[in-house]
């Protein structure tokens, strides 16, 4: 089951918390059948006094059936990415180069990567448009979107912040806030401004590691 947003996670939640009450009214009549049969064994035993059981072929005794299996793991590891908590505080200043367009290159990573991805050696195989969302919305819809997009084997992706034409002051707080989150995001090796022709200041191109790879 994929996560995309909080109403998602409610729905696991409820599906989880079902499950446990589910497994726990089971054990609960296991229990009382247990003790009722015990009751009456006791009873006609006191009644009649010992006596040799007959084994009797005629009757089947089945188990309950068992309740539907359900994946807590993977829920819960779904749970764990729609709570992954990305700091607004971040202070991105130290870690941008601002040469003739602000760019971004992990630790590690060479001058060539951002070239290349500037020039568009990378196709763009998929795009997340943050156009009049919240802070909150947009933390969870690109945090989601650059883990998805990693799971699937994606390596190249636009994200479009806008230009904040549409901001108090014309100044565009959420391409900051945008920055900052995807910096922290293990996932992303690199970014660039979009060409003009992409969304330049409006978008970043990004680039994500390849499916698998650690650290």
């Amino acid at each position: 089951m994929k996560v995309h947003s909080l109403q998602d996670l409610g729905t696991i939640q409820k599906t989880i918390a079902e499950h446990k009450a589910r497994t726990a009214a089971l054990e609960k009549a296991r229990r009382e059948a247990e003790r009722r049969a015990l009751a009456e064994k006791e009873l006609f035993a006191r009644a009649v006094g010992p006596v040799q059981p007959l084994p009797d072929k005629r009757t089947v005794l089945l188990p309950p059936d068992p309740p539907a299996p359900i994946a807590l793991q993977l829920l819960l590891d779904e749970e764990a990415v729609l709570r992954e908590a990305l700091s607004d505080g971040f202070d991105v200043s130290t870690l941008l180069d601002t040469d003739d367009a602000l760019s971004y290159r992990r630790p590690g990573v060479g001058t060539d990567v951002t070239r290349k991805l500037r020039k568009g050696d990378w196709s763009i195989q998929r795009e997340l448009d943050l156009h009049g969302l919240r802070r909150e919305e947009a933390r969870e819809r690109l945090s989601a979107f650059i883990r998805m997009a990693y799971r699937d084997g994606i390596r190249c992706v636009r994200v479009v912040h806008g230009k904040g034409l549409g901001s108090p002051g014309k100044t565009p707080v959420l391409k900051s806030k945008v920055l900052g989150w995807l910096i922290q995001k293990t996932e992303v090796l690199a970014f660039v401004l979009a060409k003009p022709s992409e969304g330049g200041a409006g978008a970043l191109v990004v680039l994500l590691k390849p499916a698998g790879l650690q650290g």
